[in-house]
Parts: C-alpha cells; structure tokens; sequence
C-alpha cells in the first residue's frame, strides 16, 4: 500500500512538472498534511503571496495539502528523491531522517515557549537544521506547534497511572513511543489520516498532539477528555530538498529565505489565536478539559535523558537547553 502511494504521488506530480518552469516562472511544489484552516496552511499561502510579490513573479508555490501526496514520512521521501521542493514536517517524523533531531522530541524539554524558540531560533535551533542537510533536506526554520497532550475516550490521563493498559496514538518516532511506554501506556503509530477512525473503532484508546490539531482534525467528537498535561513541545519543521535548493540562484535562494522569515513570523502569531479557539470550541463540544500536575509525568520520564549521556554532542545541547532556562 504504501509503495502504491508512492508511486501515485509520484504520478499525479508528473502532472505538473510541465509547469515547473514555463515562461520563466519557477514552481516551488509544497506538499503537507494538514487541513486548509490549520495556522500552519494559513501562513504557506502568504507565504506563496510573498515570494511572488518579492520575485516580481518569477518564483511561485503550489500547495498540495491534506495529505494529498502521502504521509510526512512518505512526503520527505519525495523531496529526497526531488519529486517535490518543500514540505512542513513534525520535528517527530524529522527524526526518522535526521537522527539528531530527536532531542527535540524530549518530554518537558523546554519550559515555555518562550524558552524552545529562544533554543529554536539560536545556534541549536539552526545547528540541527544544518544537520539535515546531508541527509538531503535543508531547514529553513521552525513552525509553532505548540504543546502536545493526551486526549482520550474513556477516561482522563490526570496522571501517569491513567495510562497503563491505554494504547496510545503515537507519530512514528522512537521518541514518542519511549515517552509513553515510560509512562505506562502501549504506543501505536498510525498515520494521522487513518486516526479518526482507528479513534472510533477502538484501535486506540487515545492520541496525543496540540489543541489546533485537536480540534481541526474533529477528534475531540471521539475523545470528549483532554488532559493538558503538555508533555512536549514538537515544532513544525518547513524543509526543502537540496537538490531543488542547489538549483536556484543566490538571489533566488534570498528571495525564498525572506518569504519564509515572513511566512514563520506571521503563523507564530496565528497560532496563538488558533489555539485559544481551538480549547473553546472543544469545550462547547461537550470535551472536559484538565491540567494535571505535571511533576509525576516529568519524575516518570527522566529516565529517558539517561540515553544521551553517552553522546557528548547530544548531551552538550541538552545541558545548554535545560540551562538556558536559568
């Protein structure tokens, strides 16, 4: 099935490649699983605005979203082979690629928000989007993504014992899956457009993702419990494969670098508004919201840092992280 979708994407992009470059207009194909309201979504549109705008109409993006061209996972798989320009990622599939990514997936890692973009948005930040280069994937910088939480449909995860025996939706991340196991739960990776209906028929017992994704995605119609116990913080990663960035001029690469600049500040803004509505209309939809106390999930979860003491690099970053906090 899944080399069926691939070979599909690959087929329905052939479609377009006519238009790559026709009159002298360049087109950045995007592809993303989210929904067209989603913040994310919202700020690659004045993204695409922007780049034509600084471009004089020379470069220009086509966005494919809502999984159109497959799972994250299968998405970078395409940019990879330069079947597509540029994706949005979670930092928990990135890992898959970009093995030193996964400390950003570490639970309570990062104190606020506040906090993980001042680690996003300095020398860490860009040091593990650097990193991904070869791998064939260039970083161009960090989404908001908020804190993730468990949702579930039987009863609320107020405290790490509410998870044993729970099988628990997880990305296909070695991190995420360490995370819950560590807290008592059976992790179970499945796509995010086959999670609704594992959801209702009873595949999962719950999930684990932010209030937009939450809310957009109607999972709050299967899961009426929400327990913000925020367990990390998992940025949006916008990505670009090398082999179409080596390709542009250095002008060119500028102009795409400030659409981006202006693309990420505009959604960090959107989120903020994205996430207050999401946890209103959630609770009008009848889900019961709690905050547990955090300390438990966090004493549970330690164990999980002890991995990175072998590897100095790693474990330097972790240190300059948690002490950035000070």
């Amino acid at each position: 099935m899944k080399f069926f979708r691939v070979v599909l994407s690959l087929v329905l992009i052939a479609q377009f490649t006519g238009c790559m470059q026709e009159n002298d207009v360049k087109t950045i194909r995007l592809a993303h699983g989210l929904d067209v309201n989603h913040s994310v979504h919202r700020a690659m549109v004045k993204m695409g605005e922007d780049i034509e705008n600084i471009s004089g109409g020379k470069l220009r993006i086509e966005i494919y979203p809502n999984q159109q061209l497959g799972t994250e996972r299968e998405i970078l798989e395409l940019i990879q082979l330069g079947s597509l320009d540029m994706t949005k990622v979670s930092v928990a599939t990135l890992e898959n690629f970009a093995p030193k990514t996964r400390i950003l997936g570490l639970p309570y890692l990062f104190e606020s928000r506040k906090h993980a973009f001042e680690v996003l948005d300095g020398p860490i930040g860009q040091a593990l989007l650097d990193n991904a280069q070869q791998f064939r994937l260039k970083g161009l910088g960090y989404y908001d993504a908020g804190f993730r939480s468990f949702y579930t449909e039987h009863e609320p995860v107020d405290s790490p014992e509410d998870l044993k025996g729970l099988k628990i939706r997880v990305m296909e991340s070695v991190t995420a899956m360490d995370m819950v196991k560590s807290l008592g739960g059976s992790p179970t990776p499945i796509s995010w457009g086959e999670l609704y209906t594992s959801l209702q028929q009873g595949v999962v017992d719950g999930a684990e993702n932010n209030p937009p994704s939450f809310y957009l995605s109607k999972h709050y119609e299967v899961c009426p419990y929400y327990a913000l116990d925020e367990h990390t913080f998992s940025p949006d990663v916008l990505i670009v494969g090398t082999q179409f960035w080596n390709k542009l001029s250095e002008q060119e690469q500028g102009w795409v670098n400030e659409a981006v600049k202006r693309s990420l500040g505009h959604q960090r803004k959107l989120w903020a508004d994205s996430e207050a509505e999401a946890l209103e209309e959630v609770q009008k939809a009848g889900v019961k919201i709690s905050y547990p106390n955090k300390e438990p999930f966090i004493q549970m979860t330690k164990e999980m840092y002890k991995a990175y003491e072998a590897d100095e690099e790693l474990n330097n970053m972790i240190q300059q992280i948690k002490n950035m906090t000070n």
